[in-house]
């Protein structure tokens, strides 16, 4: 700018010496080419900040597909990492259905020895724990075993399963396992846990020539705390040669290979103050090796469980809820009893209806009554001799688990097959 002033006042001094008219004629032309130098400065500057502003547009586009393409990549990449799933099927459970022993501890007298158990050492007597009665297994040294009377030290076979709920506040647990050439203290495998609520399982291999060296081992530390004085659900599952170990319907642990051969077993308790034990069940059965669906009861292990105990449990009878009309699903397991019960035309059977808690009585006792009569419809269109059957609702008042949890609840909606 300072430049053009002085060009402009040199241009101004030689003008001096000119005419006027001359003068201001030189001047119109001059003004004239600055207004069209003003006017193509003005165009440019208009065409530079429209390139300017679209090119900003150009490239804002370029890079929010840029953008795009990287949340497309990143998205891509992360549909192809690896999705964890073991932690959701740690809850595979399936209990036995040949009940073998069942203890839920009701109806005894409140400071004597558990009626159902036998005493192998120290002491143990039925105490009343937050109103309910359990058995209490006394401080420093307390070891019982189920009492059985038919096979007292065989009465496991290849498959199994025990349940039981435990509540302590300091101590440990020993469940022992032995084979019935064995004596207390010769386990095939035994499970402890003690005051820092770590999982300990020692088993005998399959290649080991006795049924006591337990060279294998699992050990697996709790993710809940368990000697909080509350009850916890324990489940052990035996199929042939695997041993898995739950709690809180969580699988701890899962030893693949294992010797077979368990016929009998204790339970053992150490601590400074006392423990509590109820609903203890021992059956036979268990789920597939490496599949949780197939529950159902076959036909064999219906007559096993009517030999060996004159009665069959199944929760796999479901009804409508808060009906007595059967879902269709329930028909297989209905149709193997009906397949036993027509070889067996001379025996007469009662059919219990069972409810969990939910519920009145006035509601739970007819609509059990119901939905026994449902099943005995069933079988006798499949057949089976209607004279020979004879239905029973028992409501809620028969547990076999503890209501104050889903899985407890599950177990106590059932149907019973009991032989009269």
């Amino acid at each position: 700018m300072r430049k053009f002033q002085i060009i402009l006042t040199s241009l101004l001094l030689m003008l001096c010496g000119s005419g006027v008219a001359s003068a201001q004629g030189f001047l119109k032309g001059l003004a004239d080419k600055a207004k069209d130098k003003v006017k193509q400065k003005i165009e440019q500057k208009v065409e530079n900040t429209v390139d300017n502003a679209a090119d900003r547009v150009l490239n804002g586009k370029k890079s929010k597909k840029n953008n795009s393409e990287a949340t497309e990549t990143q998205e891509t990449e992360e549909a192809a990492a690896p999705s964890v799933t073991t932690a959701n099927v740690k809850s595979d459970f399936v209990p036995g259905s040949v009940v073998v022993f069942e203890d839920v501890v009701k109806g005894e007298q409140v400071g004597e020895f558990p009626s159902k158990w036998d005493l192998e050492r120290g002491n143990a007597e039925i105490a009343v724990v937050n109103g309910e009665q359990a058995i209490e297994l006394a401080k420093e040294d307390c070891w019982i075993k189920p009492l059985i009377s038919k096979n007292p030290k065989n009465y496991f076979g290849d498959e199994f399963t025990v349940e039981f709920d435990i509540m302590y506040t300091e101590g440990s647990f020993e469940i022992d396992f032995m084979h019935p050439d064995e004596q207390r203290d010769s386990e095939i495998f035994t499970l402890t846990w003690g005051h820092n609520g770590a999982l300990s399982l020692g088993y005998v291999r399959p290649d080991c020539a006795n049924n006591h060296s337990k060279e294998g081992s699992s050990h697996q530390d709790q993710k809940t705390k368990l000697n909080d004085n509350r009850w916890h659900h324990y489940a052990i599952s035996f199929n042939k040669r695997v041993i898995k170990v739950y709690v809180d319907n969580v699988r701890y642990i899962n030893v693949p290979s294992a010797k077979a051969g368990a016929g009998w077993m204790t339970f053992f308790y150490r601590g400074e103050n006392p423990a509590y034990l109820k609903n203890v069940r021992i059956a036979r059965g268990a789920g597939e090796l490496y599949g949780r669906n197939a529950t159902d009861a076959s036909e064999g292990a219906i007559a096993k469980a009517m030999e060996e105990t004159g009665k069959f449990v199944t929760n796999n009878i479901n009804f409508e809820t808060a009906k007595a009309t059967l879902l269709p699903e329930s028909m297989t397991e209905i149709q193997k009893v009906a397949d036993y019960m027509l070889k067996n035309k001379n025996v007469r059977f009662e059919v219990q209806g069972h409810c969990d808690n939910q519920g009145s009585d006035k509601v739970n006792d007819p609509l059990s009554q119901q939905r026994a009569e449902a099943v005995v419809a069933a079988l006798v269109k499949l057949g089976v001799d209607e004279w020979n059957l004879r239905a029973v609702g028992k409501g809620s008042h028969e547990p076999v688990a503890d209501n104050a949890t889903e899985e407890g609840r599950a177990k106590n909606r059932r149907v019973e097959f009991i032989k009269k």
